[in-house]
This record gives C-alpha cells, structure tokens and sequence, in this order.
C-alpha cells in the first residue's frame, strides 16, 4: 500500500528530524523540500544575487538542478551543498525564496513527481495544502518560538556553525511572518490535519506519535477497501 505524509509547520519545529526517523522506521521515501528551497537560496547568493529581488532569482530557475540523495546529501548543479544550505546566511535568506511563485512551481513539479512512485514523506509549509492536497495523513508540527530558537542553536553549534542564540530567535520570527503572510501558499494549517504541539516533547515521543496516527490512518483505509 502507497502512502504518502504531509507533515508542515513552522521553521525549526522539528519537522526534517521526526520525518527522516520515522521514514526510516516505515521503509517510506524522506523528501526534504526545505532543503531543496536552501539550495536555491544559496545558488542565488553564490551568484551575487540579492534574494528580495523576486525577479532576478527567478530568472536563475533554468540553471539550477536540485537532487536529494538517500543519504541526506543536497546536490545543487552537482555540488554538494549540505553543509552550506544550513548557515545562518541562507536561513536568513530562504522564506524569500520560497515566497517566489514560479520558484516555488518549478521545485513542487519536482516534489510531485517524487511523491508519485513510492510511499513518502515530506515535510514543508505548504505540503497538506498546495504540494500534496490529498496526502493520506497530514500532520501539522508546531512548538513555541524559543522552544524552536533552541533546537535550531543546538543543532547549528552541533555541525560547528557560529551563531548566537538572540540572532536565531529573530531568524525563527521573521521566517514565521513571511512564511505566513506570503502571497502564493501561504504556512497554515490544513483543515483536516491533526496538529501536533512538541515543545515539551522529545524526538523519540514525537517520532512514535507520528508513527502511531500513521498507522492509525493505514488501518482505517484497510477498514474502508
């Protein structure tokens, strides 16, 4: 049985921890879209181009090739950008990005198509929405501003990335406003996605959480054939 699970949210609620755990533990195909939209963050930085200039990055949209491997390495035109997507340069930059129409189509066409060969999941702002309208299960992850602050810290720090605490909450604030005030598939909440509130939850109580409504979702479409 092919399934596939949407699972949007805020930037740094955990949403790319939880979903490659739980892909892993399923066997499904992790998509991470975020990373897809940092790679092209960074190519239009790479190229000297400003981010709020919708455009000329779009005009970028014919020389970039995105490709996500098993192994969580991003590839922008065959560079390995994995390390370099995850600065505080390019989260500083990336809602932009994100909030460009034709940007955005070129990379969902891309995510689609992935979502149509094997049981998935992915993970964005606009994936229960707009990307995958009709996805089995959909799970809206959320947590408090300086909860999120911290896990995005710790995990910089953890990959040796400098940054400051105050400089990643403000990141976490200003993503929160542009991603959900942006013109073309704004961050909300489907309206039948379950949400699920992780501040005061470890990875793994998430992780089986989600494991747990999955499976609850797969017994109910066994029930229904």
């Amino acid at each position: 049985m092919k399934i596939t699970v949407a699972i949007d949210g805020p930037a740094a609620a955990g949403k790319s921890t939880v979903a490659k755990e739980v892909a892993k533990r399923l066997g499904y195909t992790y998509i991470d879209t975020g990373a897809m939209y940092r790679a092209f963050t960074w190519y239009c930085m790479e190229k000297g181009v400003d981010c709020q200039n919708e455009v000329a990055c779009c005009a970028l949209i014919p020389e970039v090739t995105i490709k996500l491997r098993p192994n969580g390495i991003v590839l922008c035109n065959d560079i390995d950008v994995t390390r370099e997507i995850r600065e505080p340069r390019v989260s500083g930059n990336v809602s932009y990005i994100a909030s460009y129409k034709d940007i955005r189509l070129f990379l969902v066409d891309q995510q689609r198509n992935m979502a149509k060969k094997h049981s998935v999941i992915m993970d964005g702002r606009d994936i229960g929405t707009y990307v995958l309208p009709d996805a089995d299960v959909k799970i809206f992850q959320i947590a408090s501003v300086e909860t999120r602050a911290v896990r995005r810290y710790d995990e910089n720090i953890s990959k040796g990335i400098e940054c400051t605490l105050e400089e990643i909450e403000n990141d976490v604030r200003k993503r929160d406003y542009i991603d959900s005030h942006r013109d073309f598939a704004p961050l909300r909440c489907a309206a039948d996605a379950v949400t699920l509130d992780t501040s005061f939850m470890t990875v793994e109580e998430v992780v089986l959480k989600v494991i747990e409504i999955i499976n609850e979702k797969i017994a109910l479409k066994n029930k229904d054939e």
